[in-house]
């Protein structure tokens, strides 16, 4: 990954963005930085981030296998964050699903700070 740009869009080389989060075990600082990581750990396929920076009791709706799964069978394109506060983001993540189709995942998550560590609580779709 290295002198790789960032797969959250925001310019930066991958190692001084979201690696902090996903390589170097750093905590995301915001709930904005965790959800940009969270894009970026589907883009790099990294089901085990996806589910530690799920909180707890939320884990259990979630399986490794089906997120890796789905992480893999699409080409992440962009990101596109619409509005963020200090819980909540809403954005749009773009990608190619596996029949190379353009798809548009919209979310306003939810997040919640616990023990000084963010975590990603839920999400509404359309």
């Amino acid at each position: 990954m290295e002198n790789k740009k960032c797969f959250c869009d925001t310019g930066l080389l991958f190692e001084n963005c979201c690696g902090l989060y996903l390589q170097n075990n750093q905590k995301a600082p915001t709930a904005l930085a965790l959800m940009r990581s969270r894009y970026s750990a589907y883009a790099s396929h990294n089901a085990a981030y996806l589910l530690e920076t799920t909180y707890v009791s939320e884990r259990k709706y979630y399986s490794k296998a089906e997120i890796l799964k789905w992480a893999v069978s699409n080409k992440w394109q962009k990101l596109e964050i619409l509005s963020s506060s200090e819980n909540t983001v809403e954005f749009k993540a773009y990608f190619l699903d596996s029949n190379q189709k353009p798809q548009t995942h919209y979310e306003f998550s939810t997040f919640k700070f616990e023990n000084e560590v963010w975590f990603y609580l839920d999400g509404k779709f359309e």
